[in-house]
């Protein structure tokens, strides 16, 4: 896909834009496939789907450790589209950070409203050394539990800046099935309440740093030694898994 300027410049505006018909009808209908079936091997592997700390309740429903849980999802951390839109906001010198699930279900609360830079860079936060590449699986609203984020966060210093009842300013990202929502990694947000009675909403969050940033999960431990063997060299150096981890940055090494 080619970055347009109205993507690129709602990106730098906004915090956010969203990229519509990345999956098709049958990619989409094959992600949902999946991503059940890594719900059911999580719990099969004694892991917990649900983290107190992060969500409410239960019908919050959160995966960890994708990438060693079905081919597919890396193809999805590595689509050109994902990668083209983070080269453009935080450059080539970045790493994947981590890549998980959140689906939720009829009854799920909102967690905390947080940015994911500042969960990872103390402030100020001057830069975007952090996004978002968020896969939509079913048709994201408000009603379901739709991710809402802060209008004009993503130019926050800091949390001494954050406007009085942030919370109730918040606004619904709103998208179809098969896009994908780029998010800077300041923009403030949180997820929203699913309050259907009969319906889910399940994203995927591909999330990349700067090199210099520590990743939120350790891949040399999360993945398999057969999901290790199936990686590129390029990909083995954004999972941090070669001996130099990421110390030399993205575009010092050759990955030819």
């Amino acid at each position: 896909m080619r970055l347009t300027k109205t993507l690129t410049s709602n990106l730098i505006k906004n915090g956010f834009c969203i990229v519509p018909d990345v999956l098709d009808p049958h990619s989409i209908e094959n992600a949902q496939k999946t991503l059940a079936k890594a719900i059911h091997k999580t719990r099969k592997r004694g892991f917990a789907t649900h983290i107190p700390d992060l969500d409410p309740n239960e019908q919050n429903v959160r995966i960890f450790n994708l990438l060693d849980l079905d081919p597919l999802f890396l193809e999805l951390i590595t689509h050109s589209t994902a990668l083209d839109l983070v080269r453009y906001l935080i450059t080539e010198d970045f790493i994947i950070s981590n890549f998980t699930a959140n689906i939720a279900r009829p009854g799920s609360r909102s967690m905390a409203l947080h940015s994911d830079l500042s969960l990872v860079h103390p402030p100020p936060w001057g830069e975007p050394w952090a996004i978002n590449i968020i896969w939509v699986l079913e048709d994201a609203r408000e009603e379901n539990g739709a991710t809402r984020y802060l209008p004009g966060s993503h130019k926050l210093l800091g949390p001494s800046e954050l406007p009085d009842n942030a919370r109730d300013k918040t606004l619904p990202l709103e998208a179809k099935a098969g896009s994908v929502i780029a998010m800077d990694g300041r923009l403030w947000h949180t997820s929203g309440e699913n309050r259907t009675l009969n319906e889910e909403r399940s994203l995927l969050f591909g999330y990349y740093t700067r090199s210099f940033l520590r990743p939120q999960w350790n891949f040399n431990v999360g993945l398999s030694e057969s999901t290790k063997s199936s990686l590129t060299p390029e990909l083995e150096h954004w999972l941090g898994l070669g001996p130099t981890a990421n110390a030399y940055g993205g575009s010092a090494l050759n990955y030819h």
